[in-house]
């Protein structure tokens, strides 16, 4: 019997384990700090085993991971480099999501010294996102450009935010004050979060508005594209209220004086937002991404684009977000096993990109799950 443990028992965490537990032959241990959260994923799929633990203590992780066979990384960003580190430490074969503010990649050498499989940023973006710009790299010669826009949205709108949070609140509110770093003329850049908007129309969702955010991350040092861009996309309007609270000091960490009392300005803006933030239960959310690459192909100038479109799965009230972050993660925590992956070290996705099988198991085991990526490959008109 297969022992798999999943690190973070939230939305994304919860549908991880949901599709493992599904497998013939393998024991899932869904582990959490939030004893009534695990029990509630537990009422919903009973064969699931759940495991109360504070993910924030390294030995707790390595104790966790040292009884498995698989370890699946679900947790906030601020526990994410804490949780790899530690499961290195057990050599266990490893597959995270988490939006961790530090180089993951940094932790190579110590993952190949004891033997580890560890592919990280594997979501949907962070993850296929950057598998895809891997894939338009390499089939591009030469790549000249790559753009990635991606947003996690209610399908219904509600004023002021017309937004709703499909993962970590946190780590949306990370996403708005992090400097994000961008590739122009084969220079990296650092620009503001929330910088450049711009106004792009989709089919299925209309108009929506993408400004700069950290997205790139491994990508700016993996690839050999002279310009790359990663943007989140919100409905319009949104945008402008989140760069408000960030340039009147609402996000910010260092604590102020209030009453004689030191408060985090971040912490009180969290707790006052999130209740706004958070889905009702069976309230429908999408997931709408497109990576965009621009090069030659067979010497012709060729545009190279994947869209994504998805919507909430009502059956199992899984959120979009959930499933297309989720079961990139799990499905190449499978190809772990198989061996498909088979190279200890700390690999984001566009590393894995060389390989066909992956794409290929990707794509059709997320088409089986109704998760569908749409390709287009057209020449670019000349003039």
């Amino acid at each position: 019997m297969k022992q798999t443990v999943v690190l973070g028992g939230g939305m994304v965490g919860a549908v991880m384990a949901m599709d493992l537990a599904a497998d013939p032959g393998r024991t899932v241990t869904l582990c959490d700090v939030d004893g009534d959260r695990l029990r509630g994923v537990q009422d919903r799929f009973p064969a699931l085993r759940v495991r109360q633990a504070d993910l924030s203590d390294q030995a707790m992780v390595r104790e966790l991971a040292s009884e498995a066979d698989l370890v699946l990384g679900a947790l906030p960003s601020r526990f994410g480099l804490g949780a790899l580190q530690a499961v290195i430490e057990t050599g266990k074969p490893y597959c995270d999501i988490s939006f961790m503010p530090e180089d993951a990649w940094r932790l190579d050498e110590a993952a190949k010294a004891s033997g580890t499989i560890a592919v990280v940023d594997c979501g949907v973006a962070p993850g296929m996102s950057n598998l895809l710009a891997g894939v338009a790299a390499r089939r591009l010669s030469p790549c000249r450009s790559v753009t990635i826009r991606v947003g996690g949205l209610p399908v219904d709108r509600h004023l002021p935010w017309q937004f709703k949070a499909a993962f970590s609140p946190y780590d949306i509110i990370e996403e708005y004050v992090r400097p994000a770093r961008i590739v122009e003329q084969g220079q990296v850049l650092v620009r503001e979060a929330l910088s450049d908007p711009i106004l792009i129309d989709f089919p299925e969702t209309g108009t929506l508005e993408a400004f700069n955010t950290d997205g790139l991350r491994s990508l700016t040092e993996t690839l050999d594209v002279p310009n790359m861009l990663e943007q989140t996309m919100r409905y319009p309007g949104h945008r402008d209220l989140a760069w408000a609270l960030r340039e009147t000091g609402l996000l910010s960490d260092e604590p102020i004086d209030v009453g004689g009392v030191r408060v985090s300005p971040r912490e009180v803006t969290c707790r006052a937002l999130f209740p706004l933030w958070t889905y009702e239960e069976g309230e429908g959310d999408l997931t709408v991404m497109r990576v965009e690459a621009q090069g030659d192909l067979d010497g012709i100038p060729t545009n190279m684009r994947w869209d994504l479109y998805d919507e909430m799965d009502p059956e199992r009230g899984w959120s979009s977000m959930a499933r297309t972050t989720a079961f990139p993660a799990t499905i190449m925590a499978r190809m772990i096993e198989s061996g498909i992956v088979s190279r200890p070290g700390v690999h984001p996705p566009e590393c894995l990109a060389g390989d066909d099988r992956v794409l290929e198991t990707l794509f059709s085991e997320l088409s089986a799950r109704g998760v569908t990526y749409r390709a287009h490959v057209e020449p670019i008109p000349r003039g």
